[in-house]
């Protein structure tokens, strides 16, 4: 006999779906009646500006090959995310993103409606810095073991850099601060500029940056030397900057990068493996006037010292000059004078002579 042939007179227990999910939801309160930490990266960072909530889809990868294996939604409410996230940027210097990983302690949520989620009450900043400074160790590693990220630190500088490609933003404030610098500098050096539009903040900086190092390598002849600027933008947005794909594309490049993306604290990896790193913008146009303003230095010194030896030389030959013309003076009077003698001499001769006959 089949199943349903043994059981057909039992009665059949059947749960409406809100009673299967209230008894879920009473499973999952028994099993985790306080808060719990767990340990996830975030896919999706989402914020209601209506009401300041944070929404979050977290996730976990397995490390062989980075596949999702487990995923959750969780919610930080308005109050508690004006207080979680200042703590957090401040500690970690990143905002709350997409690829970033956290340990947040979060009370487990079964909702009739809405199913399984997580509300976070706290979280732990220190675990994400040291998960970072892993991350970046990794591809500071990888990048050595390639033997790439020495490579554009090694180019030979121009020693005037007068062409100059710019990735940045047009509207970012940072651009137009190097760019008034550097064309409004007090010496009167002529540079010239060519922008190259890019993103310079949020989950396309990476993408758009290459692209942007791709059409400059198309006149890779034209340029001297590559500036990025990103000044104006958000400390919490250099995430990009610390990619392995961006540092690898800056590090091979074939001409000197400078690197002048406006922050002050922490070294991104493209500031380590770009062939300067400078603060800010401005910073980077005062490297430029700079060149220019040592090699105008050296040649008002060679101008200075090509000068003085001139003058020693003219000097030196004057004194030469002085001295030859007194020996020939006294030469030509010792000369004269021994002419007159010999005049004087032949004279009585022939007088003494005239006597005799």
């Amino acid at each position: 006999m089949g199943y349903g042939q043994n059981n057909q007179n039992q009665e059949r227990q059947a749960f409406s779906l809100l009673e299967l999910n209230n008894r879920v939801k009473g499973v999952v309160l028994n099993a985790f009646p306080e808060t719990c930490w767990v340990r996830a990266e975030m896919s999706d960072v989402r914020t209601n500006a209506a009401s300041g909530h944070c929404y979050l889809e977290l996730v976990e990868k397995r490390e062989e090959d980075d596949a999702v294996i487990a995923t959750a939604r969780a919610t930080i409410w308005a109050f508690t995310y004006r207080m979680l996230r200042p703590y957090f940027e401040t500690t970690t210097g990143k905002s709350l993103q997409k690829g970033i990983k956290v340990l947040v302690r979060a009370e487990i949520v079964f909702h009739e409606l809405y199913g399984y989620s997580l509300n976070i009450k706290d979280i732990d900043p220190t675990f994400t810095v040291g998960d970072l400074e892993r991350k970046r160790k990794e591809i500071i590693d990888r990048l050595t073991q390639e033997g790439v990220i020495d490579m554009n630190r090694e180019l030979e500088f121009p020693m005037l850099p007068k062409t100059v490609a710019i990735i940045s933003s047009p509207t970012a404030a940072g651009y137009g601060d190097f760019v008034d610098q550097l064309h409004r500098n007090v010496y009167g050096y002529v540079f010239h500029t060519k922008l190259f539009s890019a993103v310079m903040q949020g989950e396309k900086t990476t993408e758009s940056i290459i692209a942007a190092l791709e059409r400059i390598y198309e006149y890779e002849s034209l340029f001297d030397v590559v500036v990025i600027i990103r000044g104006g933008g958000s400390q919490t947005d250099l995430g990009s900057f610390d990619s392995y794909e961006l540092a690898a594309n800056v590090a091979q490049f074939p001409i000197p990068i400078l690197a002048g993306i406006g922050h002050e604290r922490d070294e991104t990896i493209v500031d380590r493996v770009a062939y300067r790193s400078v603060k800010t913008p401005t910073a980077a146009a005062a490297f430029l006037i700079e060149c220019f303003n040592e090699v105008d230095s050296v040649l008002e010194d060679a101008k200075e010292t090509l000068v003085r030896e001139t003058r020693r030389i003219l000097q030196e030959e004057k004194t030469r000059q002085v001295v030859r013309i007194t020996e020939f003076k006294q030469f030509t009077r010792l000369f004269l004078e021994g002419q007159a003698n010999n005049l004087t001499l032949s004279s009585r001769r022939v007088e003494h002579a005239s006597r005799l006959f």
